[in-house]
């Protein structure tokens, strides 16, 4: 009796190397007619994308752990979404609710409503970008409030309109010579444990608050302020992970004082963390919540939904914008959303966060340039230092182990203020198979380099 090898199935393709000769080709033709400022994190094109496989113009395959930077929580091209597209596109495509308007727009804002923390009452509007969801969530705070302060933390990013840009925390490349930026935009320092010179999470957390209350006598008045805005994780940041204590400090803060509290839920929304949205880990209501990326599957769209009385402060006109909530992103988003709740996304993330947590924690023992490996559900990070006693943050170490990653067919990308952290936003859609297909070659990239040194 013959045994035979059962043969595992790779979904990692490489028929040329990246990039190969038709995205040589794409390359020099974008030198020549886009500006250099849009980066890039892979220097190929893609021609299809499907679950967590993209292929490129050369025929080469790659495992996708970027997710377009946290867009693809229910992965590349999800077929209910493509069929609710196709549908849409048959029956019209921009009349701009602003003109005409047409359900989606409605059924989206009622589902937002329902899903989002809190059981009062809440209204949604519709916008294009992250950024633009930031920007209006301010504008209401400001009108809802009579307050014009607003408030966000060290390392903290928001997106790159100028108050957005404003309330970002990291210099380059978002500010570097783009100002001058908005005035009564304020930072308060936000903790990071893995940095800490105190003994004990609990120790920082007090210490902060404590400084928010000195603030108070010291910058600004709490009359003064508006919101103060917060990512429950830092996504840009480096994916830093608060506590529990501390979330809850700074909202019984906002409250004593009349602030609005905004929950920036841009990069951590649609399951990413476990939840539907990171703030429920904290056991923290937010008067108004942000949200875009993974809301629409890679359409661009975003929302704000709040509290009713603050949400209808603003008057008929003075918030909107001629494509906001276009009938393709409400329908998107529409099936993203019973995505996540039919297929259990929410359980998937904490799965796909634990096997990264397992296998990574192990390695970190073997090298002292891991310096930490941190997780909130499926939003997984690695920080790299040059030694673990300094803590120095070791960019040149990141950028070997992502271009060996990239060169094997894994797509990764870079966070922190300091670029020494690689962070995974895996799509939540991912199999298993090529979830430890893509952490075998990022284990092996982080073997090769760390070896290195």
């Amino acid at each position: 009796m013959s045994h035979k090898k059962e043969t595992k199935k790779k979904f990692i393709q490489l028929k040329t190397k990246i990039p190969g000769p038709k995205s040589i080709e794409l390359l020099a033709r974008k030198e020549h007619n886009v500006p250099k400022g849009p980066f890039n994190t892979l220097n190929t094109f893609a021609v299809k994308g499907e679950g967590a496989l993209i292929t490129d113009v050369d025929g080469n395959t790659f495992i996708d752990f970027a997710g377009a930077i946290g867009t693809l929580n229910v992965g590349h091209c999800p077929p209910g979404v493509v069929e609710a597209l196709h549908h849409q596109i048959d029956a019209y495509l921009h009349p701009s609710f602003h003109v005409m308007m047409y359900e989606p727009y409605i059924e989206l804002a009622e589902t937002l409503n329902r899903i989002t923390p809190g059981n009062h009452k809440k209204k949604t509007f519709f916008l294009n970008s992250g950024a633009e969801a930031v920007e209006n969530a301010v504008k209401i705070a400001r009108k809802y409030t009579g307050r014009k302060a607003i408030i966000s933390f060290e390392r903290g990013f928001h997106g790159r309109t100028y108050m957005a840009m404003s309330l970002t925390s990291k210099v380059k490349p978002y500010k570097y010579e783009f100002g001058p930026f908005a005035p009564e935009t304020y930072k308060w320092p936000y903790p990071y444990y893995y940095r800490s010179e105190f003994d004990s999470p609990e120790q920082l957390d007090d210490a902060l608050l404590q400084r928010f209350e000195t603030f108070f006598q010291s910058e600004v008045p709490p009359e003064e302020i508006a919101a103060v805005i917060m990512e429950p994780v830092q996504g840009e940041g480096g994916f830093i992970i608060p506590s529990k204590g501390f979330v809850k400090g700074v909202k019984s803060l906002c409250e004593r004082n009349g602030i609005l509290f905004i929950a920036d839920e841009i990069q951590t929304g649609f399951a990413r963390t476990g939840k539907m949205f990171a703030i429920e880990h904290f056991d923290v209501i937010p008067d108004l919540i942000t949200m875009s990326k993974s809301l629409a599957a890679g359409l661009p769209i975003s929302a704000v939904t709040g509290r009713s009385e603050i949400m209808d402060s603003p008057n008929i006109g003075e918030i909107g914008g001629t494509y906001g909530g276009s009938p393709l992103g409400c329908v998107a988003g529409l099936e993203v959303v019973k995505a996540i709740e039919e297929g259990d996304l929410l359980s998937r993330a904490e799965i796909i966060g634990n096997a990264f947590q397992t296998r990574f924690k192990k390695l970190k023992n073997l090298y002292p340039q891991m310096g930490d490996v941190r997780r909130l559900g499926a939003m997984c990070a690695m920080e790299f230092v040059t030694d673990a006693k300094t803590k120095k943050p070791n960019k040149e170490l990141v950028q070997e182990i992502i271009k060996t990653a990239h060169q094997n067919g894994l797509i990764i990308m870079t966070a922190g203020l300091y670029g020494n952290v690689i962070r995974l936003l895996t799509p939540l859609v991912i199999t298993d198979e090529q979830l430890n297909e893509g952490l075998e070659v990022l284990e092996r990239a982080i073997h090769q380099c760390c070896q290195k040194k």
